[in-house]
């Protein structure tokens, strides 16, 4: 074993003389951009706990996506070096997760990693040896990005030390694009892939903490980066997500690539879906961890040709594909296996459908199981093989405890979709069914004696949403409801049920519901919340009513009460008393309302 070197001239901050700890090794973790800069955290994460070794960070400079790794550095307190410090000195070892930049100028062993699913995308050098490896490099057909001689060699030298794979597939894409290179070749695993599989079982708490009910289904929008991803060859899909979907059943969020985000500009793409915002959309931050909590919560997804598409395939979830650029993809690769297994989104049927028939399909799908059996070598094994291989090359006795992977942390803050305080306006479809089984949709009907419980399914959907994505007239059955203090003069107008903002009674009551149907002149039902849970629903013409649930569920808001309240309002008049089952899927657990007119004694509760 060499002999400590306790004095190490990069480290960052003090003289050495003046720190607490004396580390023996120090290791530089290389950034390219923020996307390479989440994926070598997680790669260090092999050094946690030992204070032989100090870690400090440098940046290439070399990514046009270079935005935000400033921010990210002091985010994560990263003791930092410039690329000019970086390179005059002297370290232990060098981890990269990019082949980008002059990494021929480190002053280290060099340990090469993937920031994505292995080795999957296709790109060439700027201009012939520019960036390359190797004189002249350039101007060949371009290989998977990392397995390559341009990419690997430079002036006739191996660059890297050790070349970390996560798959025995890529030793042979490897040995056709640079088979100098094998014999420093390594098929540790996936340490991503790990992560995510240990983190399955704490489902529940990913979905709490991003606001999806147990009730509810999370949808979650892949978008990578370019001209050809989700977001720039489909971008109305989140669109038409948001349409499609109803707003009760579904949560859907958008994970986009680091490179669009610090590409645009955070404030940019914020501002570009802000419609989408206020419709209900999730857009989390990109260098939070976020989007593997949200494969760990979802139910299904649509992505493009990014890795977090095989990701979440390779967890099992049933998706689609809204766009594939294959010019970007390697030949052989996963993932362009993945783009043959994978149906694209159909324009014509409902996106519903076609997640359901993907539900039903893709699990006993061979092809999707070839696929995803190729993310890893190695399942659960990456953290233990990559720190084997660490320790190796910084010439260290590897820590007696074993190391596992470790669960991807709960989000802390919910990537809030709107902080407006007005809900949006939704459109409301409305199928009432009477007990004695005649089915209608709402609209006039005379009253009817029911045999049995008044059931409603309900599906609500954002206006706006609705709206722009199809320009096919609204179902002439549907009402529209809004929340009081609606700025949108169209909305506020049309409206047919407006829900109070806070609970009123007494000479405040009257005041308010008069001052709410002189605002909204379209306006048949006013609901207003009660400080006892119940909901006051005062008509324009029939008198008030008040509405209890009986243990009601998280979905039953007030909104949706007015709504329930007043599709039964139209089935059966204004002989309006009993009990309602409401539902938001055919096949969901009802729950029930109980309705009465004031004045009138309400019925004792019925068993659920």
């Amino acid at each position: 074993m060499r002999e400590p070197n306790h004095v190490h001239p990069a480290t960052p901050g003090a003289p050495a003389r003046w720190l607490t700890v004396a580390p023996e090794r120090t290791v530089l973790g290389v950034i390219h951009n923020v996307t390479s800069a989440t994926r070598l955290l997680d790669l260090l994460t092999v050094f946690d706990g030992d204070r032989r070794v100090q870690t400090v960070f440098t940046c290439t400079g070399s990514s046009p996506f270079a935005d935000g790794v400033a921010e990210f550095a002091a985010a994560r307190e990263l003791p930092f070096l410039t690329w000019d410090e970086a390179v005059k000195a002297e370290f232990d070892l060098a981890v990269g997760t990019s082949r980008g930049g002059a990494l021929h100028s480190i002053s280290a062993p060099l340990m090469g990693a993937p920031h994505g699913a292995g080795y999957n995308k296709r790109l060439s050098s700027r201009e012939p040896g520019a960036g390359s490896r190797e004189p002249g490099a350039g101007s060949r057909e371009p290989g998977a990005f990392g397995l390559t001689a341009e990419w690997l060699v430079y002036d006739g030298e191996l660059i890297p030390s050790a070349i970390v794979l996560s798959h025995e597939e890529q030793l042979a894409r490897l040995r056709v694009g640079c088979p100098e290179a094998l014999p420093v070749a390594h098929v540790v695993g996936d340490p991503c892939m790990d992560r995510l599989r240990a983190s399955l079982p704490f489902r529940a708490e990913y979905r709490a903490a991003l606001g999806v009910r147990p009730d509810q289904r999370l949808l979650v929008l892949s978008s990578t980066w370019g001209r050809g991803s989700l977001l720039g060859a489909a971008g109305d899909l989140v669109l038409r997500a948001l349409a499609e979907l109803p707003h009760d059943s579904f949560r859907v969020l958008a994970a986009v690539h680091p490179n669009a985000w610090y590409g645009h500009g955070g404030w940019q793409l914020r501002s570009w879906l802000r419609p989408h915002l206020d419709a209900g959309l999730l857009l989390p931050p990109p260098a939070d961890g976020t989007w593997q909590a949200a494969l760990c919560a979802a139910d299904a997804f649509v992505g493009d040709h990014g890795s977090v598409t095989l990701y979440a395939a390779g967890l099992g979830l049933p998706g689609l594909l809204g766009a594939f650029d294959e010019d970007s993809v390697a030949t052989d690769s996963p993932m362009a296996a993945l783009g043959e297994a994978l149906p694209r989104v159909s324009p014509t049927r409902s996106l519903a459908a076609q997640l359901e028939r993907a539900a039903l399909r893709q699990p006993t799908d061979p092809r999707l199981a070839a696929v995803t059996s190729q993310i890893t070598s190695h399942p659960g094994e990456a953290p233990a093989r990559l720190r084997r291989l660490c320790y190796r090359m910084l010439d260290l006795d590897e820590p007696a405890a074993p190391l596992a992977p470790r669960p991807v942390d709960v989000p802390r803050d919910l990537p809030s979709a709107s902080r407006s305080p007005v809900e949006q306006p939704l459109l409301v479809e409305a199928l009432v069914t009477a007990g004695d089984g005649d089915d209608a949709a709402t609209g006039p009907h005379r009253p009817l004696e029911p045999a049995g419980p008044t059931e409603v399914l309900i599906r609500r959907h954002p206006a706006h949403a609705r709206a722009a994505a199809t320009p096919h007239p609204s179902p002439a059955d549907a009402h529209l409801s809004v929340t009081a203090g609606e700025p949108d003069a169209r909305w506020a107008r049309a409206a047919d049920v407006v829900t109070a903002r806070a609970p009123a009674s007494g000479p405040h009551l009257a005041a308010l519901t008069d001052e709410l149907f002189a605002a909204h002149p379209g306006c048949a039902l006013i609901a207003v919340p009660q400080e006892d849970g119940r909901c006051l629903l005062r008509t324009r013409n029939s008198g008030d009513f008040q509405g209890c649930w009986e243990s009601p569920p998280a979905w039953a808001t007030a909104s949706l009460t007015a709504s329930a309240v007043y599709a039964w309002l139209l089935r059966h008049g204004d002989d309006l008393a009993g009990e309602v089952l409401v539902r938001l899927t055919p096949d969901g657990v009802p729950a029930r309302l109980r309705v009465w007119r004031l004045g009138v004694n309400p019925a004792p509760h019925s068993a659920s």
